[in-house]
């Protein structure tokens, strides 16, 4: 039997329904996706998840996705059929097995040193200013008493993060010293990442740089890096960093959409970023943009929905085609905008109905309103990604309007939150909280 040009799709531990678009991706492009991953009985934990795989997966490996040299022993008789054209990963954990895969196959990829440079987050920060590229004071720390040093040294409130992490995990804003070593000492009891990786040593304490936060999808097409656009960010409190909401395109003037672009490709080329998708976060401070993170794949959550319904263009499917060798399609094809807003809980217990759902669905523009909990499930205020409860995506005729619509859709929705201990209390009893 032929067998069918295929991609390898390299993941773990996404359980949401977007967790699976990659692989419909592939069928819609006519390729066969082969699923490399650890532990396929995860997925059969979710009844979503597990139809999923039965609808879309075409071929399953189990392996040890964290070490490369596995991974390629895994496919060896995929590679032997010459029909493996190439190896893609949607998350920021498997930057690193991607590229180390691909270059051993000789397959289109990102270059090895290039995608460590991007998990690495002080590694990055040292290449970009190296390099001219504004980034945060900053230090690489390995014990309480140096992140103690560095917080004073700094001066002001800092911000201590995992040198590896994403999604926020672990990131924390500090108002001192003793806060700063407090936090390393959480960030080091942490041995492994929140795939189950082994961490880097150390942290990272940089100087807290105040302002508005925006990312800039960016693809390498092999011709040099082509700038999509410019994202907008909508952040919780602090002293946490949780992306609440994204609104494309930016709402921000064209000149400073020029510059946080020219401060993002010019952090790709410090770190030798020479192949497919970059997600790169630039904070707008009094002093201008500066480089928060450098993330070597295509931007996660809703983003990348969010500009294939403004303008048309679909990263995920043009990711892939560079993955398979194939060129790049990144026309524009419409000028509109949409944004998502993400739902969380405020306060911690277990989830006992939502509210609303029907009327957010209702109002105009609104596309989407999806929820990854149900009622059951624990719930907390957000730390981080990981506490996100789902989420409304509006579109408009402007990033204003589509921002507008989605705000007022996330309104509609309510949670009844019964405190710890009262799991199965009455949502309508005196025990339970109705979050609007």
């Amino acid at each position: 039997m032929k067998i069918a040009d295929t991609l390898v799709v390299i993941e773990h531990g996404r359980l949401q329904p977007f967790a699976f678009d990659p692989f419909k991706t592939c069928h819609e492009l006519g390729l066969r996706p082969l699923f490399v991953t650890n532990d396929l009985a995860e997925y059969f934990a979710s009844a979503v998840s597990a139809e999923s795989v039965d609808k879309y997966v075409d071929e399953v490996i189990e392996t040890d996705i964290s070490d490369p040299a596995r991974v390629v022993a895994a496919l060896a008789e995929a590679q032997a059929s010459g029909r493996l054209l190439g190896v893609f990963s949607i998350t920021e954990y498997g930057v690193v097995t991607v590229a180390d895969v691909a270059s051993a196959l000789g397959l289109p990829g990102l270059s090895p040193a290039a995608a460590r440079n991007a998990r690495h987050k002080h590694r990055t920060r040292r290449l970009c200013a190296a390099a001219g590229v504004p980034v945060p004071e900053h230090a690489w720390v390995r014990s309480a008493a140096e992140a103690r040093s560095a917080a004073a040294r700094l001066g002001g409130a800092c911000v201590v993060k995992p040198l590896s992490e994403a999604g926020g995990i672990g990131v924390r804003l500090c108002a001192g010293p003793e806060e700063a070593a407090e936090h390393y000492a959480a960030i080091a009891a942490a041995g492994t990442d929140r795939r189950g990786n082994p961490r880097p040593p150390g942290a990272l304490v940089e100087k807290y740089a105040p302002g508005y936060q925006v990312s800039v999808e960016v693809v390498h097409t092999g011709r040099g890096h082509h700038v999509v656009g410019v994202t907008d960010g909508l952040f919780g409190g602090r002293p946490h960093f949780v992306e609440l909401g994204e609104t494309y395109p930016s709402l921000l003037p064209e000149h400073v959409r020029r510059d946080c672009a020219d401060v993002a490709v010019r952090a790709l080329g410090a770190i030798g970023h020479d192949f497919g998708a970059a997600h790169v976060e630039v904070r707008v401070t009094a002093d201008g943009p500066v480089l928060i993170e450098v993330n070597a794949r295509l931007a996660g959550a809703q983003i990348t929905r969010l500009i294939h319904e403004a303008q048309g263009v679909n990263l995920l499917r043009e990711a892939i085609r560079l993955h398979a060798g194939r060129s790049a399609d990144l026309t524009v094809r419409r000028d509109g905008a949409a944004a998502v807003r993400y739902l969380t809980s405020p306060v911690g217990g277990v989830l006992s109905a939502v509210r609303g759902h029907a009327e957010a669905e209702a109002m105009p523009g609104v596309i989407d309103v999806d929820f990854y909990v149900a009622p059951g499930a624990r719930v907390r205020p957000p730390e981080n990604i990981a506490d996100v409860t789902g989420y409304v995506t509006a579109t408009g005729r402007t990033p204003g309007e589509a921002a507008r619509r989605a705000d007022a859709a996330a309104l509609e929705i309510g949670f009844v939150v019964d405190p710890p201990g009262t799991a199965g209390a009455s949502a309508s009893g005196p025990e339970s909280v109705l979050l609007l």
